[in-house]
C-alpha cells in the first residue's frame, strides 16, 4: 500500500540550502515517517562519527588488501574523499541534510526509514557491470580530480537545476551505461519500492539525481524489479577476465614443462621471465612510493604469483609496507576524512594501497611482455623439435 501522503525533497548532498529546506519541510509537515537515502551501514557510520566513536567493524588490513575488498575500499574511499572536498569548499559537511532530516524526525516524533540499498552491494554490482576499460576511465577521472583547481568547482546548488543535472547524468551514462543503471536506475527502483511499503504520511529526503526516477517508478510500480533480485551480486555469465587470468599462467606452465621434458635449455628463458615480472613489479612498487624491502618482496614473489591466478604480488608487498609503515585502523577510518591530496598522500594506508596497485600493475605488464619475449621463443623451439 502506498503512503497516504508523500513529499520528496531532492537535495544537493553538500548544500546548506538543502539542509535548511529539509529541516523546514519536516518541521512544518510533521510526517509520520521521514525516509532518507541511507542504508543501515551508512547510517551507523554517520551516527558513529557524530558520537565520536570508531567503527569497530572496519575490516583488518590484510582483508582490505585482498581481492575485491581492495577495489571496493578504494572506490568508497575516493568517493568519500571527493564528497568531503566539495563539502569543505561549500562550507557544509557531506550528508548534513540527512543528519538534519534524522534530527528533525526525532524532534517531531516521526519514524525513520532507511530506504537505500546497501552501499557495498551497489558498488559490487556496479563494478561487476563495468569493463576493464570503463574501470580504467573511472579511476583516471577520480585521480585527475585530485589535481583540479579550487576555482574549477562551481556553486553546488547548480546541480539541482535540471539542465546541469541532466548533463552530469548523461556523461556518466555514456562512460558506463551498465554501471549507470546499477548506481542510478536500480537504486531509484529500490527506493521507490521501499517508499511504497510505507504507511502514513512520508517526507523523503533523497539526492536530486534520484527524485525523477523514484517518482517514475512509484507511478509505474509494475516496472520495479523485485528487491531480492536487486540485492543479489550479479556476475557475468562468462567471466572472461577470470578465464584469461587462469589460462595465461596455465599456458606458461605447460610450455615450460614441455620444453624441460624435451631437453630444451630453459634457464635463460626463466631468467628473462623472472626479470620481466619481478623487475617491473619492483619498479611499480618504487614508483608508487614503497620502501625498498617492500619492493624487494614484490620482486621475489612476482614470478610465482604471476603463475598463480589467486595470488598477487601487490598483496605481499602491501603487507610488508603496512608493517614497515606501522599502519593502524586509524588510518583506515581517516582515509575518507582527508581535506586535500597532500593529506591523502600522507595517509599510511593510502600509500600502502598505491604500493599494492603499483606492484600488481608492474607484474601484469611483465607477464604480458613475457608472452612475446619468453613464451613465443620457447613455443617455436618446441615446434621445431
Amino acid at each position: 500500500m502506498p503512503p497516504e501522503k508523500l513529499q520528496i525533497i531532492g537535495t544537493a548532498h553538500v548544500s546548506q540550502k538543502s539542509v535548511e529546506e529539509v529541516k523546514n519541510t519536516i518541521m512544518e509537515n510533521e510526517p509520520d515517517i521521514v525516509a532518507v537515502e541511507l542504508c543501515p551501514a551508512r547510517y551507523h557510520n554517520m551516527m558513529n562519527e557524530k558520537e565520536g566513536n570508531e567503527d569497530k567493524k572496519t575490516p583488518q588490513i590484510r582483508e582490505i588488501l585482498k581481492g575485491n575488498n581492495l577495489i571496493l575500499f578504494l572506490v568508497s574511499g575516493f568517493l568519500s574523499y571527493m564528497q568531503k572536498k566539495i563539502g569543505d569548499d561549500m562550507g557544509v559537511k557531506p550528508g548534513a541534510e540527512m543528519m538534519a532530516a534524522m534530527e528533525a524526525a526525532q524532534e517531531v516524533g516521526a519514524r525513520l526509514a532507511l530506504i537505500d540499498r546497501d552501499i557495498q552491494i551497489t558498488l559490487q554490482r556496479a563494478l561487476n557491470q563495468m569493463s576493464a576499460w570503463e574501470k580504467l576511465k573511472f579511476f583516471y577521472g577520480i585521480l585527475g580530480s585530485f589535481f583540479s583547481k579550487d576555482d574549477q568547482i562551481e556553486d553546488l546548488e547548480s546541480i539541482k537545476e535540471g539542465d546541469t543535472l541532466a548533463e552530469v547524468m548523461e556523461y556518466f551514462q555514456k562512460m558506463s551505461p551498465q554501471a549507470y543503471h546499477v548506481l542510478v536506475d536500480e537504486r531509484d527502483a529500490y527506493m521507490a519500492q521501499m517508499l511504497l511499503n510505507q504507511e502514513g504520511s512520508v517526507v523523503a529526503v533523497v539526492g536530486a539525481g534520484h527524485q525523477g526516477g523514484i517518482e517514475h517508478y512509484m507511478e509505474n510500480p509494475q516496472e520495479i524489479t523485485p528487491l531480492y533480485e536487486l540485492n543479489q551480486i550479479n556476475k557475468s555469465r562468462v567471466p572472461w577476465g577470470k578465464l584469461i587470468l587462469f589460462l595465461i599462467p596455465l599456458i606458461f606452465i605447460i610450455i615450460f614443462v614441455l620444453a624441460f621434458l624435451k631437453g630444451i635449455d630453459i634457464q635463460m628463458n626463466l631468467l628473462e621471465f623472472v626479470l620481466l615480472t619481478g623487475g617491473l613489479s619492483f619498479v611499480g612498487s618504487i614508483l608508487a612510493g614503497s620502501k625498498i624491502p617492500s619492493a624487494v618482496v614484490a620482486f621475489l614473489v612476482a614470478p610465482i604469483t604471476s603463475l598463480h591466478p589467486l595470488l598477487a604480488a601487490g598483496w605481499f608487498a602491501g603487507i610488508v609496507e603496512a608493517k614497515l609503515s606501522h599502519v593502524s585502523m586509524d588510518d583506515a577510518s581517516s582515509i575518507g576524512k582527508c581535506n586535500s591530496f597532500k593529506e591523502l598522500w600522507k595517509n599510511k594506508l593510502f600509500r600502502v594501497l598505491l604500493v599494492v596497485l603499483g606492484a600488481n600493475i608492474g607484474c601484469t605488464i611483465g607477464t604480458f611482455l613475457s608472452i612475446p619475449h619468453v613464451i613465443f621463443p620457447l613455443f617455436s623451439k618446441l615446434m621445431g623439435g
